[in-house]
């Protein structure tokens, strides 16, 4: 039987932003994702192909198997806010993913995101907000292409985000105290509580140690979506479709220590074989 195949999201960005790259390079265009994500699927037992912002889902989600929304910069404000933190990045996260590049280009958001929006042609979200960048148009696209397919996804740091944003949701928009980026990526600066009888549960047992490499997280959640694990200050950590086969973390399993054995990606790759 053929390995599945798990589309992965990623970002775009300038030459400039490679370290050693040549100067000739400086404006060419580059897709990234970080190599961890794939490493942990095909320990899984499936093949991990990128899917570029340039696809159309409705091409690309056909031929895979499950998807893979990957961690990233902040998804834009004006999809479900109407005002703008003053320390949410408007498009520059902390960690500068937006400071240079290509996926910070925009495009129509009623044209590109129809998930978002509303019969009276009005934005579903922040009705002044008419356009939005291409990758937040773009993985919304492609998770619902994934949905009507019914194809299992997950979502990890940015996924839980981006997938509660298209399903009606909200954000915290600026959790500082999340944001444990000073020590190595597989530290865990506390752990997260799991709720029993989830898919988490079932998966890590009621509660894991985690890393925490992010600055903001659901909020108000999205229609048919679950909050099933939470930080130990009620932070929302995991979310789980009532139904449908999507699981999303905030945290970075795939930067953990013995993240080639975690069952985040066993559990997608079962599922994109049945």
């Amino acid at each position: 039987m053929p390995k599945p195949l798990i589309g992965l999201s990623g970002r775009r960005r300038a030459g400039a932003r490679i370290r050693g790259f040549p100067p000739v390079f400086v404006d060419v265009e580059v897709d990234l994702y970080i190599a961890h994500y794939a490493q942990a699927v095909h320990a899984a037992g499936a093949i991990a192909v990128h899917v570029p912002l340039d696809a159309d889902p409705a091409d690309v989600v056909p031929r895979l198997d499950a998807v893979l929304l990957t961690g990233g910069e902040d998804v834009a404000a004006c999809l479900y806010a109407d005002r703008l933190h003053e320390q949410v990045y408007d498009g520059i996260d902390p960690f500068a993913e937006r400071a240079a590049g290509f996926d910070n280009d925009t495009v129509s958001a009623v044209d590109a995101v129809p998930m978002l929006a509303r019969s009276d042609g009005e934005h579903s979200n922040s009705p002044a907000a008419d356009r939005v960048p291409l990758r937040d148009a773009f993985e919304i696209a492609l998770l619902d292409a994934a949905v009507n397919s019914g194809l299992p996804v997950l979502g990890i740091c940015r996924g839980p985000q981006l997938i509660n944003i298209a399903a009606g949701g909200t954000l915290h928009q600026h959790l500082p105290e999340h944001a444990a980026t000073d020590g190595p990526p597989d530290a865990t600066p506390h752990t997260v509580i799991t709720v029993e009888g989830s898919q988490l549960h079932r998966m890590y047992g009621p509660e894991v140690a985690v890393n925490s490499l992010h600055h903001q997280a659901v909020d108000q959640l999205g229609d048919g979506y679950i909050a099933t694990a939470h930080s130990p200050d009620g932070i929302i950590e995991g979310i789980e479709h009532a139904e449908l086969p999507i699981l999303a973390v905030q945290w970075h399993p795939e930067l953990m220590t013995g993240a080639l054995a975690d069952p985040c990606f066993r559990w997608l790759v079962d599922n994109a074989s049945t």
